[in-house]
């Protein structure tokens, strides 16, 4: 039997294993950041971050693993 893999974990692991710039979805960052994903969004587009776009989706895009490391050690949120 096949297991379920959500759709933007599959996107993100064949991201990283193709690019040397590591990323994460907007559920993980806002995870690592204490913020909802809705939070995550907003505060996505208010600090101007890198979104990596996903092809298939207008809506959906990944986030620089290095960007949310700042913000994470530089406590801006």
């Amino acid at each position: 039997m096949n297991t379920f893999e959500d759709w933007n974990q599959k996107v993100k692991r064949t991201f990283n294993a193709t690019s040397i710039e590591e990323v994460l979805t907007v559920t993980e960052a806002g995870a690592l950041l204490g913020l909802s994903k809705d939070q995550m969004k907003v505060f996505v587009d208010k600090n101007k971050l890198t979104k990596v776009p996903i092809m298939r989706s207008v809506h959906r895009y990944l986030l620089l693993k290095s960007e949310i490391d700042d913000i994470v050690k530089n406590g801006v949120v």
